[in-house]
């Protein structure tokens, strides 16, 4: 019996190690296509096959078959509650309802780590306020005694509550404010059901884009940081590390694609979600209202807290959820270690994704963004790009002659700094005909009187704009 124990307990060893090299190991994955910030951490991964290229399959790993579900939502809480319920592994929302899923998981004697940022803007551009076309309300102070939509519990809400207060408005008292989701709102601003709506990220430029409500506010006016990012069960992350940090790669890998073709890969998104390949640029090509970022900068930690405490100012949570343990960056700069890259210089960097161009008609290198322009012309694959504003608008003149048309004007707002569709822009042109941009009529107004100007439309300045020479 002795001479066969030692190769019996071998074979049994064996046996052991050939079943877990054989298990089949699930990555359940929740995203929101429609909200594109989730993009370089679903849509993209998903459609370009992008998780299967940097999965493990060597040590425990050696033999094991993965199971890759993708789930769709168009918002946050419901992923929530698949996560909570072990349905999904790994989740992708805003900051608003990724402090909800902590405190959901906190509540169920669980566990989530908030373990990427994936896009979002430190200054808060991307949240946004609408009103109906046809409405005479030209910015937030105006708001008072209105009605206003707003997905309840979204990043879009927090940024609401903090611009009503920054002009003194109460909003519990002097505004009544009601839950609604983009797809309820959209056609309700269309009826004039509601007299302004509040989003998140694309619909407070999709709606104006498609002609059904005009801006009068950026959340970057309101100084609140906001963003998306990705949260894993704690519980999974620690039996799958590798998993977690393969996922975290195909994501720096959609990011670097997006960002070598934006205009390729936000067409790819129109094609998934029908938000329109222009909206999609606006946010995501280069110095876009997103910045494509995954570092915990400071601003993105605050943001978190502040979505927590408002929680509890909406009665929409009653656990303490600790931010400090709650993120989780370990698995991320594995990712970027991984993948050749410096976490600590990206944490340092603020920079949008850069303009490297030459002007379309100039043809010299564009240096100052300043009053940067672009055109996306319908049938082109590349936006062209200009240093100037009037170089822009002159140079649409000639391609409309041409029998084409743009289906997108690229403007920046002089004073946010953030990119803005030119046909919905106000401007001014000062005394040495130079155009400049700006959100609301009230600040290009003031510029052009500050500077022996003219406050112009789109229409009038497209009449003035002269090609540089």
């Amino acid at each position: 019996m002795t001479f066969f124990r030692k190769p019996l307990l071998a074979l049994v060893a064996l046996a052991a190690a050939a079943s877990v090299h054989a298990e089949t190991i699930r990555i359940a994955l929740g995203t929101q296509d429609t909200t594109i910030n989730c993009a370089t951490g679903g849509l993209l991964i998903r459609e370009l096959k992008l998780l299967d290229k940097y999965l493990p399959k060597d040590g425990k790993y050696k033999g094991a078959t993965y199971d890759i579900q993708w789930k769709n939502f168009t918002s946050g809480a419901p992923l929530t509650n698949e996560m909570v319920a072990d349905k999904l592994d790994i989740g992708a929302m805003a900051d608003f309802p990724g402090s909800a899923n902590g405190a959901a998981f906190q509540k169920a004697g669980k566990k989530s780590l908030f373990i990427t940022v994936l896009s979002g803007s430190t200054l808060g551009s991307g949240n946004g306020i609408v009103v109906p076309n046809g409405s005479s309300i030209k910015s937030i102070s105006e708001l008072r005694g209105k009605t206003i939509s707003v997905p309840f519990a979204s990043t879009a809400h927090g940024m609401l509550l903090r611009a009503l207060k920054s002009q003194g408005i109460d909003p519990e008292k002097d505004v009544n404010i009601i839950t609604q989701a983009p797809e309820v709102a959209g056609p309700a601003l269309q009826a004039n059901k509601i007299e302004a709506h509040a989003d998140f990220v694309p619909f407070a430029e999709l709606f104006p884009y498609r002609g059904i409500a005009r801006k009068i506010f950026d959340g970057a006016q309101a100084n609140a940081p906001t963003y998306h990012g990705s949260l894993v069960s704690a519980e999974y992350a620690k039996k799958y590390p590798e998993i977690v940090t393969a996922y975290l790669r195909a994501a720096i890998e959609a990011d670097r694609l997006f960002a070598a073709e934006p205009e390729k890969y936000s067409e790819l998104i129109e094609k998934v979600t029908g938000i329109e390949a222009p909206v999609n640029y606006l946010f995501h090509g280069p110095l876009g209202l997103q910045t494509r970022d995954f570092t915990w900068k400071p601003e993105y930690r605050q943001a978190l807290k502040t979505s927590i405490d408002t929680l509890h100012f909406l009665k929409r949570t009653d656990v303490d959820l600790d931010v400090n343990s709650f993120i989780d960056d370990r698995f991320i700069r594995d990712a970027f270690k991984q993948s050749g890259l410096n976490y600590e210089a990206r944490l340092k960097n603020y920079d949008k994704l850069a303009l490297k161009a030459n002007d379309a008609v100039t043809g010299k290198p564009i240096t100052d963004t300043q009053r940067v322009a672009g055109l996306w012309v319908k049938g082109e694959p590349k936006v062209r790009h200009y240093a100037t504003i009037e170089g822009a608008l002159a140079d649409l003149r000639t391609i409309e002659q041409g029998g084409k048309v743009a289906r997108a004007v690229y403007v920046h707002d002089l004073i946010h700094r953030i990119k803005l569709f030119g046909n919905l822009s106000w401007y001014a042109i000062d005394a040495k005909g130079q155009l400049s941009a700006f959100l609301q009529k009230d600040a290009a107004a003031a510029y052009a009187k500050t500077n022996s100007g003219k406050l112009l439309d789109f229409a009038a300045a497209r009449a003035l704009a002269k090609a540089p020479r």
